[in-house]
């Protein structure tokens, strides 16, 4: 049994709030185009997405330390002309005179643009056709939208950033900062599955987790876990509403037997098919390609649950072992992946929603999920399902074994000549020679893409590495495609080329959970810029920004920066992890 875990100091005593900002992390792609879009012949940018997904944080960062005005919509000023302005025009003001108080204006800052009166659109939308002002505006999708905001995308005046969720990824950094303990990946993808990319209801959710006692610390190490129901927070109940408050019983009936039994099969004899009718059309139900009916959101279905009455519950719910046959289907579609070579991304939600809540998972499941996480390269999350199958099961050999190759350790009997699933040593796989980067080892005895993999390094034929990696990417296989760019590194004749091809080896290899092997071994420190490398390892040998700054004559500020901008490109933002991160693997024997 896991035991109670407090792994954020500022929830210790006070859960119901956050007294420190979340740091900026994961969206140094967008906080680059933010930032270029205000420079040189540019006239700025409109950033849209859904309400809490970053965007005012991202815009904020983007003109941070810049001369820049800001205003802002709200609800209630939307019938008082230029009330957005008042701060900015020292007296009622026509358009015109309005365009001429802020011609002197460098940059605007137009936060919730959709809230804006008619006046204030008006004017920002003049202030974009005569292009002497540089203009951030943002916009909440599915609001209604003045007019002339609408028209300065569609108008082509300015460009537009539609703001991407945030990677799973980059969700377990922002998590983890600032955290005495770090979330265990299937508490991470709990979180990032249930919020969808709404920032707010991530930062809610957790405050809720850690303040009600709920994390748990995982055995044998310093990361926490959170199983169990949605807690039903201010913010959960306004985000489903639109269920918990159905006006009709039937399509309320409809929904829970959803949540309690996801997916129902479509038939006319069991469910109300005009009820069903009305929820697909308003997008809260879609009828999957097997014909089974599933609710359309990951958090509809948790809160539905976590809002039944206990009478509702036990009607509703399914005993454990009711969970077999799903839990066999999951399994059985995994294998058949593994068997052609194919770890791509698949649903497998019984098996998600037993783990989140805390029921046992048999543990030949678990060890499966365990192996299709670490052929993908996500090894953290890997260990995590060993984890859950220990559980269940604490002498199962099999999850053993996978929670060994997915921590590095040794993993006892080697896997089957011919299947690439090794733990980064050639233990047997002759796979793992290939990826060791000694190819004539596994000369006549891999097929398919692997074999590929192995001619091409044989051969240093960077080229065909990039076609290789593009391929192993595709099937899935992100650790092994990371291995197979970094490889094509050395290969290429072209520097343009080996560029690109390290690029790509480092972007992968952030989404690979730490996974440290000798073809990675440099990628890492390649990436930074001279600067960044120098000052990086001097922060790994343990010395702080001041005496950097001092033993480089820089200031602490420009070695902070430095520092920032170099944890974005490794993919960490612990200074603790830099001499993991800068030091080349261990010695793994061939």
């Amino acid at each position: 049994m896991h035991e109670p875990y407090e792994p954020y100091e500022p929830y210790g005593k006070d859960a119901t709030t956050l007294r420190t900002p979340w740091p900026f992390t994961g969206r140094e792609d967008e906080l680059d185009l933010v930032r270029r879009s205000l420079t040189g012949v540019r006239r700025g940018l409109v950033v849209t997405g859904p309400a809490g997904r970053g965007k005012t944080r991202l815009v904020t960062e983007a003109v941070r330390g810049t001369d820049c005005a800001r205003v802002t919509g709200t609800p209630q000023t939307r019938d008082l002309p230029f009330a957005a302005f008042a701060p900015l025009l020292p007296e009622p003001v026509t358009l015109h005179r309005a365009l001429r108080l802020l011609s002197g204006t460098r940059t605007l800052l137009v936060d919730d643009a959709h809230l804006l009166d008619d006046a204030s659109a008006a004017l920002v939308h003049q202030l974009a056709v005569q292009g002497r002002t540089r203009l951030l505006v943002v916009v909440t999708d599915g609001e209604p939208v003045p007019a002339a905001v609408s028209r300065l995308w569609t108008g082509e005046l300015l460009p537009r950033l539609a703001l991407p969720e945030l990677p799973r990824e980059e969700t377990a950094r922002l998590l983890a900062a600032g955290a005495r303990h770090a979330p265990e990946p299937l508490t991470v993808n709990r979180l990032h599955h249930l919020c969808g990319g709404d920032l707010r209801l991530l930062r809610e959710l957790l405050a809720a987790v850690c303040g009600q006692g709920r994390p748990t610390r995982v055995p044998g190490t310093d990361a926490w876990a959170w199983r169990g129901p949605v807690p039903l927070t201010p913010l959960v109940r306004e985000r489903t509403a639109h269920l918990l408050d159905r006006a009709r019983p039937e399509e309320r009936e409809t929904l829970d037997r959803l949540a309690f039994a996801d997916p129902l099969p479509l038939d006319p004899d069991a469910l109300d098919l005009a009820a069903l009718e009305r929820l697909e059309t308003e997008g809260l139900v879609r009828v999957d390609e097997n014909g089974g009916v599933r609710l359309a959101h990951a958090l509809h279905g948790p809160v539905l649950r976590a809002a039944a009455g206990r009478l509702r519950a036990r009607r509703l719910a399914r005993a454990p072992e009711e969970y077999g046959p799903a839990l066999d289907a999951e399994a059985a579609e995994l294998t058949r992946r593994i068997e052609r070579a194919d770890v791509a991304a698949v649903p497998a939600p019984v098996g998600d929603r037993l783990a989140a809540e805390g029921v046992p998972v048999p543990a030949g499941y678990a060890a499966l999920r365990a192996r299709y996480a670490r052929l993908r390269g996500e090894l953290r999350e890997s260990a995590a399902w060993a984890r859950e199958g220990l559980r269940t099961a604490p002498a199962d050999a099999s999850c053993r074994a996978e929670l060994a190759r997915a921590e590095d350790r040794p993993a006892g009997p080697a896997e089957p000549h011919g299947d690439p699933c090794g733990d980064g040593r050639a233990d047997g796989d002759p796979y793992d020679a290939v990826r060791l980067g000694t190819p004539e080892r596994a000369a006549g005895r891999l097929g398919g893409v692997f074999a590929d993999h192995a001619d091409a390094l044989a051969r240093a034929d960077g080229p065909a590495l990039d076609r290789v990696a593009e391929e192993l990417q595709r099937r899935g296989f992100l650790l092994f495609a990371a291995e197979a760019y970094a490889q094509a590194v050395g290969a290429h004749r072209d520097p343009l080329a080996a560029r690109t091809s390290r690029v790509r080896a480092a972007a992968l290899a952030r989404r690979c959970q730490g996974a440290r092997t000798p073809a990675l071994a440099g990628l890492a420190l390649g990436e930074l810029t001279a600067r960044q490398r120098q000052i990086v390892t001097l922060a790994a040998a343990g010395l702080s920004n001041r005496q950097i700054a001092e033993r480089l004559t820089l200031s602490v500020r420009t070695v902070g920066n430095h520092l920032y901008g170099a944890y974005a490109r490794l993919g960490s933002g612990d200074r603790a992890a830099l001499p993991r991160l800068t030091e080349p693997p261990r010695a793994q024997p061939a």
